[in-house]
Formats: C-alpha cells, structure tokens, sequence
C-alpha cells in the first residue's frame, strides 16, 4: 500500500498539469486504494492505433504527461528528419492543449512541424502528412470513444496508420522516457511559439478536394434531400465544401449536432452504430422528406447511411455500403482488371464475389484499417494492380487513393453520387442492392459478443478451445473445413498474419468467424450466410438474419462463455 501512495506522489511530482495534479493529490488525501491502484497499476500502451483511454491523472489514464512522454518516445523513434511531422486534434475538451503538448516535444527536439491551427477531421490530416510527404502525423483524437476519452493516433511514414514493429519500438522509446516535467518542450506553438512549426496551408481542402473529384464518375451534382450529422464532431466544414463543390446542393445538417463539442450534449456515445445515436438525424429528414441521412463519427474517419423504407428507415450495414461502394468503383473503372480491392476477413465475403466478377482483385486482412491500406500498397509497389477500394465492416471506408485511411468524406460523397445515379434512373439502393443479390447471392452478416471484463482470459481460452476441438456442426450445418489463424502465418501474406482468430467454414451457406475483441474484454462471433434472394429479397434477407444471429448465439452458448 505504502508503495502505491508513494508511486501516486512521484506521478504528481512530475506532472506539468495542475489539474490533473490536484486531482491525484485528492485520491491521495482520499486514500481511495481502488482509484489509485486503477490508474497506477495500468499503463496506457502504445500499439498499431496509438494510446487511448480516459482523460485523468496517472499513467492509465489520458493526461497531458503521458501524452509529453508518449511524443518524446515517437521523437526518438523517428530520429534526425528533414521531413515534418503533421499535428492535427479534435474538438474534445483536452484535444487543443495535447496537441500543443505533442508540437512542443517535437520541436524541442529539432523536428519540423505542420500542424492545424483549429481542429480538423483525421482524414484531412492523414491527407495533408501524404501531401506534404510527412515523416509521421499525429492526431489527438478518440474517435467515436465516450465523451470521457481523448486519444493520440500516429500515422507512418506512407501517411498510414502504423503496423508492428513499429509501434513496439515506439513504445520501447516510451519506457525509457524521462518523467514528464524532464522532457524538452516549447511551449504555445499553436501559437506561433517556434519557427520550426508552421500552420498548414489554407490550401489543404482544395488539394483534398482534387483529388476526391478525380475518384468521381458523376460529373454533375444532384437536388437530393440529405439529412447529415457530424455528432457533434468537426467533419462538417470539410464535407460540406466538398459536397458544395460536387454540386449536392440540398444537404442540410442537423442542428443540434451541427456544431463541434466534445462534450457530445445530445448523445451517450457517439458512435452512429449505437441504437439512438441517429434519433436526432432521421426525426429530421421525416420532416424534410430526405432521400437519404449520412452521419460521420466525431472525427469524421466512418461513414453511416440510411435510407427511406416506405414508411420508415433502414439503415444500410457497414457491410451494405461497402459491396455497394465497391461494386460502383469497379463498374465505372476503365480497367477493371487492373483494380485491387480489400476488405477485413471479418467483413462480408460478397465483396469478393463482386471482385471475381470484374476480372478485379480482391484481398483480405487482418482487422484493422492499417492492414487493409497495407495489402494496397504493398501490391501496388510489386506492380499487381491499382488499390481502388477498401473497407472493413465497422462503417470504415476508403475510396480511390485520396487518403491512406478510412475516410468518411469522401466516401460520404462516392455514396452520394452513386445514390443521386440511381434516382436519375428511377432507382433506389434497395433497387441495386436486390441486383447484387441475385448476381451474387444473398449475404447477410451478424455479429454477437460476449463481454466478461472480469475473466478475459477465459474469451481467449474458448476461442482456443475451439480451434482444439471444433464442432462437426453448428445450428444443424456442417463445419466442412476449420482454419486456425493463429497458425500457418508463413503460408499467408503479411497482411493477414497470425491472429486469435477460428473460421469455421460452413460450404456454400457461409462461415463463422470467432476471435477476442483486441481493445475489449469482449468475444466476438461473425456469422455470414449466403442463400438465394427469391421472389422477395427483403422478406428473406429478414429471415436469413434471424438465422444468423441465432447461429452466433448458439455457438456462442456451446463455448461455455
């Protein structure tokens, strides 16, 4: 115990934040053990996505001293540069003062620094540090995360997001950092503190949007009715000068979300996939007869999409969009034997059939946008193809080669262009999405999860488990062949490597993907089934989900967890 408090004051001591320095002198008074040993006994550890967590004091928690140690650590990685390091943040409360802190470190330590003076969405900074051929960029964002987190997400020196080993001499770099109050930093650069920092270009959306325009087939705009919401994040400026510039001249946001707050007032989570997170939006376009509602997550990387249902919405799965994105690249590329394509293996195969149709190519990867950009590129430099298209079943997209990440801008405006395509022909999505089907088969995807934050190792033992003993069935199909990802990394590419993953390939029906969540202490089941649409696709596609989930949660019982 003696060790804890004294650990706290050493924490205390070397903190430059009085607010969070008065915070952990208060546990300590306190004695709150529980609080203490929670925040002293974790430390946030840097990986392929960066740090994220709660904004607090201590070394769990997201403050401005593990945010000082954290830059001192990627300083030393990078090295002596001539090339800068791209600074972008969010609108969450801490965002502003953690950049200014990550600035600081980077040119105390002699590296150049462009940074944005105002917050700004990640794709716009991922797009600037390929632009300006950055070394590296960081952005202090959490995403979609509760509005109690902040984040600090680095991009390489491609302007992707970073893979192994990376991250793990970073975080090397890290553990031999100095405590924070001994690291070297200038202070109020946003400011205009240091000449080697210097604001990015008032430029930046017009090169962004050059290059967006050029990924377009449609070359006219549209009247379209579009209700959007950036959740309270900092993606509408950018989008709406794109969507003003394509000529989408009849999108409106909405207002209580319009403007950027990190303190996310009309929302729990701010996260589109969560139930009630787009009440706001559709109670909005009931009003406004919409064609169609689009949301970006706070820091506008993800894109959600609804459309009308006759009396109704439907909301389009991540899945949806990303076979109707992709299969609208490919039908208007000029070569598309030449295209490469890819998705996460836990993402919906029918993009893969798409692909094969085309004469196209596809990949699958490790889950992680990181991977599905690495397959791209790497291809791309053996001279195998153009990487055109990209997605991963959690709402991230890439669209053309615009930015190496996902992108919810301008996917937002490839979906609104393929949508206003099909209203000039009388058509909807459901329209072109029942063709698909029937070209390629029905698929529908369900995902269940079990959460058991007090015995995660156990999540990892059943999926081992599994591997070890799978089942000869699962809901009365037969598991024809099980893949083990964890094993045989050597025979694959490197963008689909070892991993705590189990397939279970259930023939011509579909699959059943099972693997512990990497960032909760959750176990996640994928169900893909595959059937014929018949006379009417929506009635069965309702029905094929049901029996879906219903095979996750089977399975998910038979695992004992």
């Amino acid at each position: 115990m003696s060790d804890l408090f004294e650990q706290a004051r050493e924490w205390l001591e070397s903190d430059p934040d009085p607010a969070t320095r008065a915070e952990m002198q208060a546990l300590i008074e306190e004695g709150d053990l529980a609080e203490l040993e929670s925040r002293m006994s974790t430390v946030l550890t840097f990986g392929t996505a960066g740090i994220r967590g709660v904004v607090g004091a201590g070394p769990g928690r997201m403050n401005r001293a593990v945010v000082i140690r954290t830059t001192h650590g990627l300083a030393r990685y990078l090295g002596e540069t001539d090339r800068p390091v791209v600074v972008g943040f969010d609108a969450r409360p801490t965002s502003r003062r953690f950049a200014d802190d990550t600035c600081g470190v980077l040119v105390a330590a002699g590296i150049r620094v462009a940074y944005f003076p105002e917050m700004a969405p990640t794709p716009l900074v991922a797009f600037a540090a390929k632009s300006l051929k950055a070394i590296a960029a960081v952005v202090v964002t959490a995403s979609h995360n509760p509005p109690g987190d902040n984040g600090y997400k680095v991009y390489g020196s491609r302007a992707s997001q970073i893979v192994s080993p990376a991250d793990l001499e970073i975080q090397r770099n890290i553990e031999e950092a100095p405590p924070a109050d001994e690291v070297a930093r200038v202070e109020g650069v946003l400011g205009g503190s240091s000449n080697l920092a210097h604001p990015i270009a008032d430029d930046i959306v017009d090169r962004y949007w050059e290059e967006v325009a050029q990924t377009r087939s449609r070359t006219s705009g549209s009247g379209l009715r579009i209700v959007y919401t950036p959740m309270h994040g900092v993606g509408k400026a950018t989008l709406f000068e794109v969507m003003r510039r394509a000529g989408h001249r009849g999108i409106e946001a909405v207002p209580e979300q319009a403007e950027p707050d990190g303190t996310f007032p009309t929302v729990a989570f701010p996260n589109p996939e969560e139930p009630g997170a787009l009440d706001l939006a559709l109670e909005m376009a009931d009003r406004e007869q919409a064609d169609l509602v689009i949301a970006n997550d706070p820091d506008a990387d993800r894109l959600a999409a609804v459309l009308p249902d006759g009396d109704g919405w439907r909301p389009l799965t991540g899945n949806e969009v990303g076979v109707l994105l992709g299969e609208y690249l490919l039908s208007h590329d000029a070569d598309p034997s030449t295209a490469i394509v890819a998705s996460s293996i836990v993402s919906s195969p029918m993009l893969s059939r798409i692909a094969s149709g085309f004469g196209a190519r596809h990949e699958s990867t490790l889950t992680g946008f990181k991977w599905i950009v690495r397959a791209g590129l790497a291809l791309e430099d053996l001279g195998e193809g153009r990487f055109i298209f990209g997605y991963e079943e959690a709402q991230g997209y890439t669209v053309g080669s615009t930015v190496r990440d996902k992108d919810g801008i301008s996917a937002a405006l490839i979906f609104t262009d393929l949508i206003a395509d099909l209203a000039d022909a009388g058509e909807t999505a459901m329209d072109q999405l029942h063709r698909l089907w029937r070209k390629y088969g029905l698929w529908v995807s369900a995902q269940s999860s079990i959460t058991r934050p007090d015995a995660a190792e156990d999540l990892t033992r059943a999926v081992e488990s599994l591997a070890d003993r799978p089942p000869d069935s699962v809901a009365g199909h037969r598991v024809e062949t099980v893949t083990d990802y964890r094993k045989g990394a050597e025979s694959r590419p490197p963008w689909l490597g070892e991993q705590p993953l189990v397939e279970l390939d259930l023939g011509r029906i579909g699959r059943v993907l099972v693997r512990p969540s990497g960032t909760e202490p959750k176990l996640k089941v994928y169900v893909d089934l595959r059937d014929d649409p018949g006379e009417d696709p929506d009635a069965r596609h309702r029905e094929l989900a049901q029996n879906a989930a219903e095979i996750g949660e089977e399975l998910a019982a038979s695992m004992g967890v």
